[in-house]
């Protein structure tokens, strides 16, 4: 007579948006190939409370944004890391799953292997280790099993930095690809007159008003200059009020697009945009619309990264093509006159433009992960090395 199947435990901390959504797609997978023999505990946000999580506590109690904010909260926030690293040891998983949230996942990762060695660990969203911080790859060695990349140049470079085993599991935004294209009537639009320019300050506040003004004057003097165009703003729901307050100055006033539908729809009508750095150079790569990007920060945080980074470009879009085909204008090189003028050539026929169009319809197979989507070969890593460690 057969035993039963026990049941496995797996302990997921996830303490942003993003990662919530990961996490939450990683346990549906998790959920269909282990059936009713496994049991989720954890932190996390909306999404993997609806595949079951009851949360240790809410993640919005890390929502904390800018150093001193960081500083003022810190006791708190280390409080929390030592609730949480008590919470997986009392709870003894068969897999630890920590999710992006660097500053805190992996402080409670070391907390958890100084305490209990044989629990294993998976890092999901690999720390920027190839930009700043390169040591920290050989320092993951410790306290990471393996790490789940969302990129496909990082496995390489945890080879090169002698950090823990790597693998690339896919971006979420290559699941996404329907929502971020056009059809024949939005690819109608995208090609005609006028133009529609997307701008993208940032999705947080700090950032939003380090670039709204310069993207303003940017934008005012593309205008004068003869430059005909329809200007979209895409924001979320908790922002508009910063943005329109920050745009009501504005020589051109933008259309404001709120929530992740209507950026979409934006997405899929864009001849260009004018975007901060980030994730979502990569988005807009994705969607086929040549960009112009920049990047202001503080005076401390500006001194900080100049010192740090460690690659030719910050635009995430570059780094995955191989090649800077996108213009960034960063700190005292973001100026209206700059901008305008870099604007002014992909809104046109330009070798510029074409360039990047070219570099872009290469991302689908420098991204392609076969017919698996990520989260299902996340989840098939994540089992493998729970075998591995328990058995």
């Amino acid at each position: 007579m057969g035993g039963r199947t026990p049941v496995r435990k797996i302990f997921l901390i996830a303490t942003e948006e993003s990662g919530d959504r990961l996490g939450a797609a990683l346990m549906k997978v998790l959920r269909q190939r282990l059936g009713d023999a496994v049991r989720f505990e954890g932190v996390g946000g909306r999404a993997m409370a609806r595949e079951g999580l009851t949360s240790l506590f809410p993640i919005e109690e890390l929502s904390i944004v800018g150093l001193a904010a960081v500083v003022q909260q810190l006791p708190k926030i280390l409080r929390l890391i030592r609730l949480t690293a008590n919470a997986v040891i009392d709870a003894a998983p068969d897999a630890l799953v920590i999710i992006d949230s660097p500053d805190f996942t992996h402080r409670v990762a070391r907390r958890v292997r100084a305490r209990n060695p044989a629990i294993p660990i998976v890092d999901y969203v690999s720390p920027s280790v190839w930009a700043w911080r390169p040591g920290r790859a050989r320092a993951m060695l410790g306290y990471v099993d393996h790490v789940l990349a969302l990129l496909p140049f990082e496995p390489e470079q945890y080879r090169k930095l002698h950090g823990p085993p790597c693998s690339y599991v896919g971006h979420p935004l290559i699941e996404q690809l329907s929502s971020l294209r056009p059809n024949a009537r939005e690819q109608a639009r995208r090609d005609s007159e006028p133009p529609v320019l997307l701008v993208l300050p940032g999705s947080r506040r700090s950032e939003i008003r380090h670039h709204l003004d310069v993207f303003g004057a940017a934008l005012g003097r593309l205008q004068a200059e003869g430059h005909a165009f329809e200007l979209l703003l895409p924001t979320m729901p908790h922002l508009e009020q910063t943005v329109r307050e920050g745009v009501a100055g504005w020589p051109v006033q933008p259309k404001i697009a709120v929530g992740e539908a209507e950026k979409r729809a934006a997405f899929r009508v864009a001849h260009a945009a004018l975007a901060k750095s980030g994730t979502v150079t990569l988005e807009l790569a994705l969607s086929g619309i040549p960009m112009v990007t920049a990047y202001r920060v503080g005076g401390l945080e500006a001194f900080i990264l100049r010192r740090a980074i460690r690659v030719s470009s910050v635009i995430l879009a570059n780094l995955v093509i191989g090649r800077d085909v996108i213009p960034e204008f960063l700190q005292e090189n973001c100026t209206p006159e700059k901008l305008a003028q870099a604007l002014a050539e992909v809104l046109t026929d330009s070798p510029a433009r074409r360039r990047q169009c070219e570099a872009f319809a290469e991302l689908d197979a420098i991204m392609s992960t076969g017919k698996e989507p990520p989260s299902a070969r996340a989840a098939d890593i994540v089992l493998a090395t729970m075998w591995q460690r328990r058995g």
